[in-house]
């Protein structure tokens, strides 16, 4: 059972926050966040058909959801509106030289999708784990400092997302978050952090994690498979969190897989309710996001499964 954590503190006034960001300057480092009492929980959704084509043009009544299996009224509903904050997380091993180069390319190219008020923090990781680029709306910072990477060493995944998930959690609590791994995803380096930990760290941010893997050269550097079982399983944090993973392998190029993540969060849906339960006990909620009206079976949604509850501040003597 994953232990209670508070709730991240979500935006309300949601009109003012999204002008207050487009008023600022393009490139300029973010500012101080603004940080908004008030316990409006968003929740992020991807619909896809069957062939795994993304279901665009929904509306509100087409959505229900349901916190501990009971239905919440949906207070706000938008599709890329709110701003992005989105931790790229790239992996510096020397599985991955070969990528480095079409890495800038595809960084450069596929961060201009985004809107200027969306911000992006540059991490690095091999056996530690490195911030070059903290949050900011200047996307071509980003891909300049890809240029001068150099790959070596091992592969620390665990590390990397759990301190992106912090720092975003931090420095970014009334954006929508996302943490986007490019890795082979194979594990080469011992860490304290369980599979449970991650995604538990991913979760109290409300970051959804998204991987672009590359077909990295690990061949007899992997851990063995008792190990590995207690590292963060990339496939399935991104399920729980809503994320899904891009394999560039199977799409053809690292830029044409970076290019559909970048889509998809383009095209997420953004769900707002305040919940029905206002006991501040701390705790997992679960959350279930399901279509109205439409065949189940035919359509699918992808939501993070539950987010923690808040607790409440020790009354004052």
């Amino acid at each position: 059972m994953l232990p209670a954590k508070p709730l991240h503190r979500a935006c309300a006034a949601l009109a003012v926050l999204f002008l207050a960001v487009r008023a600022a300057p393009l490139a300029a480092p973010v500012q101080q966040p603004i940080r908004v009492e008030v316990n409006l929980v968003l929740v992020e959704a991807t619909v896809k058909d069957r062939r795994g084509q993304v279901v665009d043009g929904l509306q509100s009544e087409d959505f229900q959801l349901f916190e501990d299996g009971v239905e919440q009224p949906i207070a706000h509903f938008s599709q890329d509106l709110l701003p992005l904050a989105v931790a790229l997380v790239v992996d510096l091993s020397g599985s991955i030289e070969p990528f480095l180069r079409p890495l800038r390319y595809a960084t450069l190219t596929a961060l201009k999708a985004l809107k200027p008020e969306d911000a992006v923090a540059l991490f690095t990781f091999t056996d530690q784990v490195t911030r070059p680029v903290a949050l900011t709306r200047d996307k071509a910072a980003v891909s300049e400092q890809i240029e001068l990477f150099t790959a070596g060493g091992g592969t620390n995944i665990s590390r990397a997302v759990f301190e992106a998930a912090e720092y975003l959690k931090q420095e970014a609590p009334s954006a929508r978050r996302v943490i986007v791994l490019v890795s082979d995803n194979v594990h080469t380096t011992l860490t304290a952090l369980s599979h449970e930990r991650v995604v538990t760290a991913a979760l109290e941010a409300d970051a959804s994690v998204y991987s672009l893997k590359v077909p990295g050269n690990n061949r007899g550097l992997g851990l063995a498979g008792a190990v590995v079982a207690t590292r963060v399983n990339v496939n399935r944090l991104a399920e729980a969190t809503g994320g899904e993973v891009f394999d560039v392998e199977k799409t053809g190029s690292l830029y044409l897989a970076f290019e559909r993540l970048i889509e998809r969060l383009k095209t997420r849906y953004t769900l707002g309710y305040y919940p029905k339960n206002t006991a501040r006990q701390g705790g997992f909620r679960k959350i279930e996001v399901r279509l109205r009206g439409h065949d189940r079976s035919q359509l699918s949604v992808l939501a993070k499964r539950g987010y923690y509850a808040p607790v409440a501040a020790a009354a004052r003597p």
